[in-house]
């Protein structure tokens, strides 16, 4: 037996159909192996709050060995996961091909897909997962909605009933999504940029659709001042918040749903550029894992680009168009663990460092925030503490621009900032391809 690998890690498809995926039994049978591992290597121990749960769980029991922990006890370790996949991807040594195969995340997401079967899951967290419904409803009365998010009164019902934390930073709505904005407003494609003929389809993301258009807006910008033509499409949700409950069958409804609609762009010869690093996850990764022998869902695997990868493919393969110019202030990168997990490099450090006179500081540390997990009321307090290292590099910088591929954990990063300076900042958030954006003079 050899300790650790130099091995690229490898992950197994992930049998959700298999009778046994959601034997209790079996399950905790997994659970005790890995976490003995886990006891005896302790090298997650700063990545998030399920280790020092897990660890502070086995010191305490009466012969310091997992042996001595009751099964019901690990419920808090499985509910302290984000799925930020950096366990997985930055940290552990036995994961496949080792042979111990070790997959901390998939085996909290095993867990939660059988409490998820018993109806374990709360009606609330149910309901907050249909994003697409809510933001249809959102975007239509965005005025009512942004000020009940704002509203002291509305936001202690909100966490009575939907147990969303009173204080944490919740996106805003638009009042129109970004798939009727980019209908309604075409762009000329420079003809004279190297990429010109190259064409792309833009899944939109839930998040760039119903709350953050501007970001989509940027991107189309960019792209068409690069020589690309652009389609913008959304069939749906990616499924990251049903997947975060366990609801592996509700993902794998969106991901051939999303999968049928955007084969014929493919085969059209577009690429597909996705705005959002978990979305981008979803479609490059888990959705082939969870529905392995799907041609659609494998075809669009390689197919699909983050925004910032796809504009660093063609610096890359053709170069960019001219005009970048330095916006006179110096940036805090943060890059999220969704980017970090598609193991494709730091793509937007790479776009905005060609950026002239613009110094790009990065930080690679979870923000914290893990999607809707870090607005929860119990898991709020947790989340601002994990993001505490990221808070402290970012005022150390003392960039006040902050930008991440992940939208909300970039606002999680400023809510932090805003508690050492008790809410009063002049630190702002935005996403990368929105400053690249304003660097050409598009935005």
């Amino acid at each position: 037996m050899r300790e650790g690998s130099l091995e690229a890690p490898t992950r197994h498809i992930i049998d959700w159909t298999d009778p046994d995926f959601l034997n209790a039994e079996k399950i905790d049978e997994e659970m005790r192996r890995v976490f003995d591992v886990c006891h005896g290597c302790r090298r997650c121990f700063n990545l998030c709050d399920s280790f020092p749960k897990l660890f502070d769980l086995v010191d305490a029991s009466s012969t310091g060995e997992l042996d001595a922990v009751e099964s019901i006890a690990f419920a808090p370790v499985v509910e302290a996961c984000t799925l930020c996949d950096m366990c997985f991807m930055t940290k552990c040594p036995y994961v496949p091909p080792h042979e111990f195969n070790l997959d901390f995340p998939h085996l909290m997401l095993r867990y939660r897909a059988a409490e998820f079967q018993k109806g374990s899951v709360s009606a609330a967290s149910k309901e907050l997962a249909k994003v697409d419904r809510n933001g249809k409803v959102a975007t239509t009365f965005s005025g009512i909605v942004n000020w009940a998010a704002k509203n002291t009164v509305t936001r202690s019902v909100a966490e009575h009933v939907f147990d969303i934390h009173k204080k944490a930073s919740v996106p805003k709505y638009a009042g129109h999504t970004f798939v009727r904005q980019a209908k309604k407003n075409p762009l000329t494609v420079n003809i004279d940029a190297p990429a010109f003929g190259r064409k792309v389809v833009i899944y939109a993301t839930c998040f760039a659709n119903y709350n953050n258009p501007d970001l989509g807006m940027a991107a189309r910008a960019v792209l068409a001042h690069n020589g690309v033509e652009s389609e913008v499409v959304y069939p749906g949700c990616c499924g990251m918040p049903s997947l975060e409950q366990g609801d592996i069958a509700a993902v794998a409804k969106a991901a051939k749903h999303v999968a049928a609609e955007l084969r014929p762009w493919i085969e059209k010869g577009y690429e597909v550029v996705s705005l959002i690093p978990s979305c981008s996850l979803m479609l490059k990764s888990e959705w082939p894992l969870i529905l392995p022998n799907d041609e659609n869902i494998s075809l669009l695997k390689e197919a699909t680009h983050d925004i910032s990868q796809y504009i660093i493919k063609l610096s890359k393969e053709v170069g960019l168009a001219s005009g970048l110019k330095s916006l006179g202030q110096n940036i805090t990168l943060h890059i999220a663990c969704h980017s970090r997990a598609q193991n494709i490099g730091n793509k937007a450090a790479e776009m905005l460092r060609l950026i002239p006179d613009t110094e790009i500081q990065v930080i690679e540390r979870c923000s914290g925030h893990g999607g809707v997990w870090g607005m929860m009321k119990d898991n709020f307090e947790v989340a601002l503490k994990v993001g505490k290292p990221v808070v402290r590099q970012a005022l150390k910088n003392n960039n006040h621009l902050v930008l991440s591929e992940c939208p909300l954990a970039a606002d999680h990063i400023i809510q932090g900032i805003e508690q050492v300076y008790n809410n009063e900042t002049s630190f702002t958030s935005a996403h990368p391809i929105e400053i690249f954006a304003k660097s050409y003079g598009l935005v």
